[in-house]
């Protein structure tokens, strides 16, 4: 068998008399093993190219010493002139201590590698902005992660960079580190795991909802998960018009309310006691009565595919909309979702239909903060880029297993930059005023220039097409593992 490259319709390789459930599965197993192996054979996803030319060997007296010490002393005058002298205007550093990676929880410092690599490939091929991964080890003496230790560092490296984007930090340490670095520093710093799937699940629930025929204003919402994706989603719905008395959110010990006397004792918890006084003011405390009736359900909790049952589905309101966006593994596999009623379903993997990934959002809100030189990212900021991406979305047609944009449209990073870019400026945020038209022009240039550069890369063999017998190894492990 000589399998497709671009990795299209991976449901055609599986064996025909596998079930459902046994396809899912397969491919979910495929797609690690074939992880891999691909990164031991290209030795991790990213590399160090220079930007600017280099004619001759007397260049680096231009681009190094002494030619170098005018751009120094430059900065040093001005440090606002860093951005155009230095690639810091494009560059964003992915820091994490990697205690929550995916899924898979702590994974020690290095092991968030993967998926910080991942995310600075992503900010390259998606939205034209350079990253660099940075695990750091945020234990202290005695062994605990200590949230102080990643602000002090970020603190300190901030002036290398254009951005900051936080990754897979541990709650409720999460919480601490973005409210305090977002005041503390003087550029954006972003945490994607909660603001970026806010922004994305926003997006899509918007457009849902059009199909569906109902109001966020109206409609019951259902989150299972209380960390930092989950409770920052419920922020983000509640400031664009979400009812929070009707909304009911579940962490590992039950319902959130007033009453939750634990929460209320850890003060570190001061987002989800937030939450407590705001939502779910009949205190409903069991999932099926929150459940029935109810039209939405987002979950970003615990990797499924069971932590979803079939039978809440069952429970919720005709047209039900369920999210089930855990990574790998989806609380309950979309066809199971569907069986029980569900109208529509997303997940956060690009396997399925309706991917409900922060990745189609922060290589966009990213540029088009970089690009104005925002001092912060702002709530107002992520509302706007979600209606960006669900605008888009519903420009070129909308159904219910197609609610939001995808990667592979190139053209709605540039379009959520420049409209990011706007909601910057009419906040008094950015250092630059830049019109629409001009933000949107220069993201995608470089949008076009940084896949041109992977293309080029590939055709030219400095990138190398995996080998076959990879691909075909990884399947069969998959395949043999399910059976």
């Amino acid at each position: 068998m000589n399998m497709d490259i671009s990795l299209k319709d991976l449901d055609s390789l599986f064996p025909a008399d596998f079930t459902e459930e046994q396809k899912a599965k397969a491919k979910t197993l495929f797609l690690k093993n074939l992880s891999l192996q691909a990164h031991r054979f290209y030795g991790g996803k990213m590399q160090t190219v220079p930007r600017c030319g280099i004619f001759g060997f007397n260049w680096f007296n231009v681009w190094y010493t002494p030619g170098v010490s005018k751009i120094s002393t430059t900065i040093r005058d001005d440090n606002d002139t860093s951005f155009n002298l230095s690639s810091r205007g494009n560059l964003v550093a992915v820091v994490s201590d990697s205690t929550r990676v995916l899924g898979d929880g702590d994974c020690t410092p290095p092991g968030g590698l993967g998926v910080m690599e991942g995310k600075a490939m992503l900010m390259k091929y998606l939205g034209g902005v350079d990253a660099v991964p940075l695990c750091i080890d945020s234990r202290d003496a005695g062994g605990k992660n200590n949230p102080d230790k990643i602000i002090e560092f970020v603190k300190m490296v901030q002036h290398s960079f254009g951005a900051i984007n936080l990754e897979d930090i541990s709650q409720p340490n999460c919480f601490k580190v973005l409210d305090e670095l977002r005041d503390a520093c003087d550029i954006p710093v972003w945490h994607d795991d909660a603001q970026g799937t806010a922004c994305v699940t926003l997006a899509g629930l918007i457009n849902a909802l059009k199909l569906v025929n109902k109001k966020l204003s109206d409609v019951r919402i259902v989150l299972l998960g209380a960390g930092a994706s989950n409770t920052t989603i419920a922020r983000l719905l509640m400031t664009d018009g979400a009812n929070p008395a009707n909304i009911i959110m579940f962490d590992s010990h039950g319902a959130l309310h007033r009453d939750r006397k634990d929460i209320e004792a850890d003060p570190r918890n001061y987002r989800k006691w937030e939450l407590c006084q705001q939502t779910n003011p009949e205190k409903i405390a069991d999932m099926e009565r929150a459940i029935k009736g109810a039209d939405v359900l987002i979950a970003l909790s615990t990797p499924g595919p069971d932590t979803v049952k079939k039978e809440w589905v069952r429970l919720m309101a005709d047209k039900a909309i369920v999210f089930a966006c855990a990574n790998p593994v989806p609380e309950i596999w979309p066809y199971a979702a569907k069986e029980a009623g569900a109208y529509i379903v997303a997940t956060g993997r690009g396997d399925f239909p309706n991917q409900v990934n922060n990745s189609v959002c922060f290589p966009g809100i990213l540029k088009g903060a970089l690009l104005v030189r925002a001092r912060k990212i702002t709530d107002g900021m992520a509302i706007r880029c979600a209606h960006s991406i669900a605008d888009f979305a519903e420009k070129r047609g909308i159904s219910p297993d197609n609610i939001i944009a995808n990667m592979e449209e190139t053209e709605v990073f540039a379009v959520e930059a420049a409209d990011v870019a706007m909601q910057a400026i009419s906040e008094g945020v950015a250092r630059l005023e830049l019109s629409w038209d001009e933000v949107y022009k220069r993201a995608r240039a470089d949008i076009a220039s940084a896949r041109g550069l992977v293309a080029d890369m590939q055709k030219l063999g400095h990138i190398q097409e995996p080998p076959q017998e990879l691909l075909e190894q990884a399947l069969q492990a998959a395949i043999e593992a399910v059976r």
